[in-house]
This record gives structure tokens, sequence and C-alpha cells, in this order.
């Protein structure tokens, strides 16, 4: 039954409709041009939430003014010089599309607009120079109607709070997670982590946070509401290393021999306070005997230490999310974690990214001078559907597919425009009843739409649909002026899937090596380092990336890493024994040095692929820095380094030193 409409999605598709009939109506009145573009443009940014209509609406305008000024500056000079024209294009869309994948957020649509945009002014003008003025005008004004229909429309009827959305998606992350922290706070030798792969979809749903909380500054909500969210989305980030690393000393104590009965008593304190909900944590007090040599002590300690942590984080997530369903929040937040800030920082593959645009860029230059060369009287709209192509899914590890299925469904536009076009239409002798005759198709693409799996489908079926039937003031069909303009279009997306399978034939495996690899390089560089300045950027940078990678681990079965999360966990606890460092005895910060020494030499050697595991050398080190710390906090970092390196292996009492 979840996979049939909702109420929502009813109504989201009703006024979808309304403000396309509006937007057409309106373009038609005054006498514009193309007045179907002013209807497809509002299933371009219409959304069922409010704040995100409004945010695609504001940048989608900015991304059409952009491009279509650039048409206007380029195509005059340049006309009479055909490769040079396409040339600055396809530069002119790489360029944009590099910093359209930088941003994770709405205003990333800004840019995107602005790519693809030029293509579809200048390259039909290119036979009337002097006419793409009036070209790029007529673009704007149509899609600022649709725009501001579907904006105006889903403002007054019925508005949906991406505020209430957000509430909810965090309630169920935290639920989510509680089933992850109760398996896992489980004292039981029997009790397994059975929901471990959770945490793995736990991190990629933290991802697709950003975009409501980016949205949520379009809503009617305070900024003290978005500060809150951009609050919670961090501590939620940083709940998810806590949690796997206090899941495997707890895994690792079983293994020895059991939980101790005071740190299991705490365990089911936690738990039961996370599984009832209750606002007040428990209380927990360290051991006061943890810091005498031994391994039991030396677990005891680091379990502690993470149980203390995941009671603040845990508090604090639960506090932030009941301030996001306040009305007004008046009070000042204190929060209860304190150890760690995480910053904003973000990991990019700047090597991927810009492969994946040059490509484009290529594919671009290559369709228009091939269009040039054979003189096709209707190319350029096969270059411009095959640029929007590329550009699409340029941010996938795999775009192919996803080409190929905007290929297949731009073929079932065309049948529908045809029967729209040919059959339908004839008989609509006035606005109403073309109203009558759109009502049925696109009150059903709309329900598509307004659900984000099949949104990739129900987009394309409504505005290339629309753009096919080239609604008029007046009806006037010409089979092959239809047939010739819309099957070039096809040739442009199937161009653009036969290039896209040639030159990237990897994919996601690729990508996630990558990421793997980037963690690596960031533990071998930053293991030695002593700014502390520096470590909010590098925990924010390594936590972005592990919700990156788990994705991808879970699609590509990746021979590099079967986790993604070990690699966070040994470069947080790098971080923290460096800032520990400072109040440590000089043999204290000779073995600690000693540890991160090996620990970078440890992570260059894999990425020259000389090691595969880390070395005895360094177990016997860790093992030594242990005996001889007196901070709690730098040895269960320590003990979690070693817990992280070598599952489900334990400290163990060495003689001599490495």
């Amino acid at each position: 039954m979840g996979s049939w409409p909702s109420a929502r999605d009813w109504i989201f598709s009703f006024k979808a409709f309304i403000a396309a009939m509006l937007a057409l109506w309106i373009a038609m009145y005054l006498g514009l041009p193309r007045p179907y573009w002013a209807m497809g443009s509002v299933y371009i940014v219409a959304h069922p939430l409010t704040g995100a209509t409004r945010s695609k609406a504001l940048y989608r305008v900015l991304g059409t003014l952009l491009g279509a000024a650039a048409g206007v500056a380029m195509v005059p000079p340049l006309v009479n010089s055909p490769p040079l024209l396409m040339a600055a294009l396809a530069i002119w869309v790489a360029c944009l599309l590099y910093v359209a994948l930088l941003h994770r957020t709405p205003r990333s649509y800004a840019f995107m607009l602005a790519a693809y945009t030029l293509p579809l002014v200048a390259l039909p003008s290119v036979d009337n120079p002097v006419g793409v003025f009036d070209m790029a005008v007529a673009r704007s004004e149509e899609i600022c109607l649709g725009i501001l229909c579907a904006s105006v429309v889903g403002a007054v009827i019925m508005p949906a709070s991406v505020a209430e959305v957000l509430r909810n998606k965090s309630r169920q992350w935290m639920t989510d997670a509680a089933l992850w922290a109760s398996d896992m706070l489980s004292p039981s030798p029997s009790a397994q982590v059975t929901r471990h792969h959770s945490r793995h979809r736990l991190a990629a749903d933290i991802l697709a946070l950003d975009q409501l909380i980016s949205q949520l500054s379009y809503d009617a909500e305070s900024a003290a509401h978005v500060r809150a969210a951009r609050e919670l989305r961090g501590r939620m980030t940083m709940l998810l290393p806590v949690l796997s690393s206090l899941a495997s000393i707890v895994e690792s104590m079983r293994v020895a021999g059991g939980v101790p009965a005071p740190l299991a008593v705490q365990m089911r304190a936690v738990k039961d306070w996370i599984q009832s909900g209750a606002a007040q944590a428990p209380p927990l007090a360290h051991s006061p005997t943890l810091l005498e040599p031994g391994r039991d002590a030396a677990l005891i300690a680091a379990a502690e230490d993470r149980l203390h942590q995941l009671a603040a984080l845990w508090d604090d997530c639960m506090t932030l999310c009941c301030r996001l369903g306040e009305k007004h929040l008046a009070s000042k937040w204190a929060p209860k974690f304190l150890r760690w800030e995480v910053g904003r920082a973000r990991h990019y593959d700047h090597g991927m990214l810009l492969f994946s645009t040059v490509t484009v860029a290529l594919a671009i230059f290559t369709m228009g001078m091939l269009w040039i060369q054979m003189g096709w009287a209707d190319g350029a709209g096969a270059v411009a559907l095959g640029a929007i192509s590329c550009c699409f899914f340029a941010a996938l590890d795999e775009p192919a597919p996803m080409i190929k299925s905007f290929f297949n469904w731009n073929v079932v536009c065309l049948l529908i425009s045809l029967v729209m076009l040919f059959a339908a239409l004839p008989i609509a002798h006035d606005f109403e009843m073309l109203v009558l005759m759109f009502a049925v198709p696109y009150l059903i693409i709309g329900l598509l739409v307004a659900q984000p799996r099949l949104a990739m489908i129900g987009m394309p079926l409504a505005v290339v649909t629309a753009n096919d039937i080239g609604i008029q003031g007046a009806y006037s069909a010409n089979f092959q002026s239809f047939f010739n303009s819309n099957v070039a279009g096809i040739a442009g997306i199937a161009f653009a899937l036969a290039w896209t399978l040639v030159v990237r034939p990897f994919g996601t495996r690729a990508a996630t090596r990558r990421l793997v690899r980037a963690g690596w390089g960031d533990i071998a560089e930053n293991a030695m380092g002593t700014r502390a300045g520096s470590h909010t950027q590098l925990r924010a940078r390594m936590l972005d990336r592990l919700a990156q990678l788990v994705p991808r681990l879970a699609a590509s079965e990746s021979e590099v890493s079967n986790d993604g999360f070990s690699e966070v966990r040994v470069e947080l606890t790098t971080l923290a024994l460096q800032r520990e460092m400072s109040g440590m005895q000089p043999d204290e910060q000779h073995a600690v040095r000693r540890v991160l020494r090996s620990i970078s030499t440890y992570y260059n050697a894999r990425l020259d692929g000389t090691l595969d595991a880390p070395p005895p050398a360094l177990r016997k080190r860790l093992t030594n820095a242990q005996q001889k710390v007196r901070s709690r906090i730098a040895l269960a970092a320590l003990v979690e380094m070693q817990v992280a390196l070598f599952p489900p292996a334990l400290p163990e009492s060495v003689s001599g030193e490495a």
C-alpha cells in the first residue's frame, strides 16, 4: 500500500496542474511566442514543500537570466565562426556545471540552469543572430511566468511546510539510530548487533537532510530554527562514529569474556533511557580505578568514555528535535556535548568533478561540430537536448543508466504528444476544453513528480510532452515539422548516452576507491600534525566523506574497504591524541608520537600499495602507549585505535618496546 499515492501527492498534483494551466492561459493571453515553456516551467520548479518550491523558483530565475544573457553576448560576435561559438558554449557549460557540482544546496540549481540555458537560447538563433535577444527575452518571460504561477499557487493553496517534514525525518532517523544503539548496548554475550547495516543507511540519510535544511531558510520558519536544524545535523553526524566505536569496543569485551557488571549497569541505564524517550539523561560516573595498568581496565575506560559521549550527543539530538517542533524559540540552547566541534567543510573529489565536466564539454562540442558539418536543419535541438542530458546526470557515478531512462521516457513523450496533437487537441475549440484534454495525463504525471523515486520519470513526461506538443495561441500542427524537431531531440539524447558509455565506463567502484584513498591520505597527512585549529574542519570533511562513502560501499561491494567507519574512527582518535598531547609528561608524549608516526607510515604504505594490513609493530606501539598514558581521553583514543585497526583483537601486554 505504501506505493499508492497519498492524499498529499494528490493535493500536489492538483496544485501543479492548476499552476500550469494558469501559466499557459496567461502566456497565451499575453501573446508570448512559446506558452508551453511557461507550462513546463511549473513542473520543473513545483515541489510538494512550499519552501522547496520557493528556493527552486529563485535559483531558476537567476540561472535562466544568466544563461540568456550569455546567449545574447556570445551569438552575434561568434556566429560567423561556428567552431569558436561551439567551443565558447562548451566551455561555458563546463565551468558553470563544475560550480554547480561543488554545491549540494538549492543554489546549485542556478548554475545548472545557467549552464544548459545557453545552448537552448543560442543554438536555435544561429540562423537568425539578430533574433537572439528576442529569443532570450521570450524564454526569460515565459519561464519567470511559470515560476511565478507555481510559487503563488504553492503558497496559497494548502502550503506544506519544510519544517514539518524535517522534524518527521529527524525523528525517524533518531528512531532508527535507537534500534542500533539498543542492540549494541545489550550487555548479554548472546546479543548481536542485528541491525549493523542500519549504520550505512543512517549515514546516507544525513545527506538527504542537507537539502531539507537548505530549503528550510525559504520556509516561514525563523533563523533560529535554521540554526537548530544545522546543529542537529552536525550532532547526528557525530553520533555515528561514536556509536560505531562503542559497538566495536563492546564486541571486543564480549570476545574477551564479557562486559563487567558495573559497566553493564551503565549500558543498561543508557539503553532504557534511549528506548523510553525521556528528556533527562541517566547519571553516569567514571570508575575511579580504571587507570590502573591492564587490558581490561583500558577497554572499560574506553567504553565508559564513549558511553558518556553517546549520552551527551543523544541528549543534544533529542533536545534539538523538540526545538524544531516549537513555534517560538525564546530560550538559548546549551549543548551537553562539548568534546568536539564540527565545522561545515565538505569533501570534494575535484579530479572526478573536473573529469565529468570536461567530458560534458567535449560531448557538446562534438555534437555541435557534427551538426554543423551535416547541415542538419533541426540539429540545434539535438545538441541542446544532448547538453541537457549530460548536465542533468553529470553528478552521478554511473550516468549512463539514467540517460538511458531519460531517452526511453522521451520516446514515450513523443508518442503521447503524437496522440494529443493529432487526435485530441483538434477537437478542443476553447481553452476550457484544452484544460480537460490535459487534465487526465497531467494529473497522473503530477503524482509521479510528487514521489522522489519517480520524479525523474514524471519530470520529463511533464516538461518534454508540453514542449513536443508546442502549444500556440491557435491550433497548428504539421506532422513533418513535429517529427523532425522531436526526433532530433531524441537523437541528441542517444548521442549523449553513447558518449557516456564510451568515456565513462567506470562507475561506483572507482568513486568508492577514490573516497577511501582520500581518507587514507588525510590520515597519513594529518597524523603528525599539531595545528589544533584545523581539527574542526578535518572532522567535518571526514564525516562528510563517510556520508558519501557508505551508500557507495553497499552498491559496489568494493574490495578497498568493507565498513567505512574504521578510517573515520582512526582519524578522530589521531586528532584526539594530538589535542591531549600538550598535557602529557615527556615519556607519554614520546610513546604517543611513535604511535602517530606509525599511523602516518602505515597509511602512506596503503596509498603506495605496499601494505594491506597494519604491521605488528604498530600494535606493539599502541600497547606500549596504553601502558604509559594517564589521560582517560588519550587512553580511550588509543584503545579505540587498536580496536579499529585490529578487530576484534584486544590490547596485549608486551615485554619490551617496539
